[in-house]
């Protein structure tokens, strides 16, 4: 196990970056629990949530995932990519729930998270 893996859970203590479409698909087939963050360079907001995507990578069990939709276009419009940040959680492989309502705090995401998923 390296050091960025949860030893407690068996995920990454880190938020995962993905390149396109094909690895968003690869991480959500591979997990139950998956949040993934679309954002864009320069987004303020954006950059003040890493640490709080951080915070709940290392305290829940779901994995979490950043892509930057600029870098592949079809997401835009498979995800309805609207606004940045925009956060979808991913359940056994579906997308469960999304917001897109601006900075969101490390406590109010993890429970975002724990009511989502049990939906």
């Amino acid at each position: 196990m390296t050091d960025d893996t949860n030893a407690t859970t068996d995920t990454p203590d880190r938020p995962v970056s993905l390149a396109d479409e094909d690895d968003l698909d690869d991480l959500v087939s591979s997990h139950p629990l998956v949040l993934v963050e679309f954002y864009t360079e320069g987004c303020g907001i954006c950059q003040s949530m890493e640490p709080v995507l951080g915070g709940v990578a290392r305290s829940t069990d779901a994995v979490v995932g950043t892509v930057n939709p600029r870098d592949d276009p079809p997401l835009v419009d498979r995800f309805d990519v609207r606004s940045v940040p925009l956060l979808v959680l991913f359940a056994d492989g579906d997308p469960v729930a999304r917001r897109a309502d601006g900075f969101v705090g490390a406590e109010e995401l993890r429970e975002w998270v724990d009511a989502e998923r049990n939906r």
